[in-house]
């Protein structure tokens, strides 16, 4: 029997609420949502809206958990284009303010206004973006003790069970769900988490002793066990400080190649990182998002309200999770829905060190071993233009492993055209560019 947290359940109520007014893949909002326009928003054709959905009963003051989300239409037709239902992890960090303002949205903030993403998401989907649980970003709790039970879990959790429950509660084909997609997910505690000592040592952060001793003295989901149990050994302890100090603070470890945000006491310049044709990476996106989403005026323009805390973050500070549930797999979830005729993908970026590739492509493989699934698509490159995008395996045709080359564990931050055509072909139900 799955684990399927209350969290989960509260989410498919959400879901439900919002997608009662959906025709032909359009969310059908109160009028009240509609965004007139952000500040410092350059024009744009299509209409986007945001608001709350309330999962309790609206008169109950002590007890009402509302949910914020940011609904964007497609730039074209949008009555012919899918939903798509964007979700962040962390745990607990914002689709908001992650997803939307960070990686796939239409706009990115920079200084006092938006700029247009031009390979943003909405140009082949209608996009909703979630706060979830309630404690994350504009989302909220007006009972405080919420907070200490939360049950949150990052993508590669919550996203299958989330499916899984889809499938189980649709009773009445409120739902057509077409397919799942999850980005650098943790699926298998050990196997995941183990494989950030390969991809230090392979990417010369680590040096020979110190990824010997990560592999054999204490290895990374053993030191993660400990850490949530509240008790970290000698051993471990020794082996983090190695890797630590040899990792540098100074490189970021959902992006590797990338340079880090300097705090802006160093330099009152912003940070671009040189990437992909002479394109630039606003390393510093996430300092103009918090600074941006905490203005009134864009609270005011987003219908969205603080209740409980002070300021809009990008991660919850105040929700408490049981992060040992981390341990528990959700890879024998996503069997269950290919079994169901789910299409699945999983996909990487190949600069992430926080869950890498490597991972997620053994537990694929051993996943299509285990359905018996026939290669359908042996493992080779596909591409952006003239340029590699990444390599690709699919099996069966429902289960598909892909990587997004040069890019972060946030992929459509770094390589935003690579991240938009992997998404397209997903969509579409077709293999990854063969040729250029």
């Amino acid at each position: 029997m799955s684990f399927l947290p209350t969290m989960v359940m509260r989410m498919l109520l959400v879901l439900q609420l919002l997608i009662l007014g959906i025709g032909n893949g359009v969310i059908i909002i109160e009028s009240t949502d509609k965004i007139t326009r952000l500040p410092g928003q350059p024009s744009v054709e299509f209409q986007h809206y945001s608001g709350y959905v309330t999962i309790t009963d609206d008169q109950d003051e002590i007890n009402q958990k509302a949910l914020f989300y940011y609904f964007v239409e497609a730039e074209i037709d949008p009555l012919t284009k899918p939903l798509v239902l964007w979700l962040n992890g962390g745990p607990g960090c914002s689709s908001l303010g992650v997803g939307a303002f960070s990686e796939n949205g239409p706009f990115r903030p920079t200084g006092n206004r938006l700029v247009t993403n031009q390979y943003s998401w909405n140009k082949e989907a209608n996009m909703l973006y979630l706060e979830t649980p309630a404690g994350v970003g504009f989302s909220y709790s007006t009972n405080l003790s919420f907070y200490q039970t939360a049950n949150d879990h990052i993508t590669g959790h919550y996203v299958p069970q989330l499916a899984e429950l889809m499938l189980q509660y649709n009773k009445d084909r409120l739902f057509n769900l077409k397919g799942i997609a999850l980005g650098n997910p943790v699926l298998e505690f050990t196997t995941d988490f183990n494989s950030r000592a390969e991809f230090f040592w392979s990417h010369g952060l680590i040096s020979d002793s110190t990824y010997n001793v990560f592999t054999s003295a204490c290895n990374y989901s053993r030191y993660v066990g400990e850490y949530y149990r509240g008790f970290v050994s000698p051993m471990c302890s020794k082996v983090m400080s190695l890797v630590s100090r040899e990792t540098s603070r100074f490189v970021d470890k959902y992006d590797v190649t990338l340079d880090v945000c300097l705090p802006s006491i160093f330099s009152q310049s912003k940070f671009l990182t040189p990437h992909q044709d002479g394109e630039t990476i606003d390393v510093c996106v996430e300092d103009e998002t918090l600074k941006y989403l905490n203005r009134q005026n864009v609270q005011k323009a987003m219908h969205a309200r603080l209740v409980g805390v002070n300021s809009w973050t990008v991660c919850s500070k105040i929700l408490d999770y049981e992060l040992l549930d981390l341990e528990q797999p959700t890879i024998h979830i996503l069997g269950d829905l290919i079994k169901a005729g789910i299409p699945v993908l999983i996909y990487s970026g190949d600069q992430d060190s926080v869950i890498p590739l490597t991972g997620s492509r053994t537990l694929v493989k051993r996943l299509a071993d285990e359905l018996k699934l026939n290669t359908t698509v042996p493992y080779r490159v596909w591409f952006v233009g003239m340029q590699v995008g990444g390599w690709t395996e699919v099996h069966g045709d429902v289960l598909s492993f892909a990587t997004i080359r040069g890019a972060s564990h946030e992929a459509p931050f770094s390589q935003p055209e690579r991240s938009l055509v992997l998404f397209k072909s997903f969509l579409e139900g077709k293999p990854l560019p063969e040729v250029f």
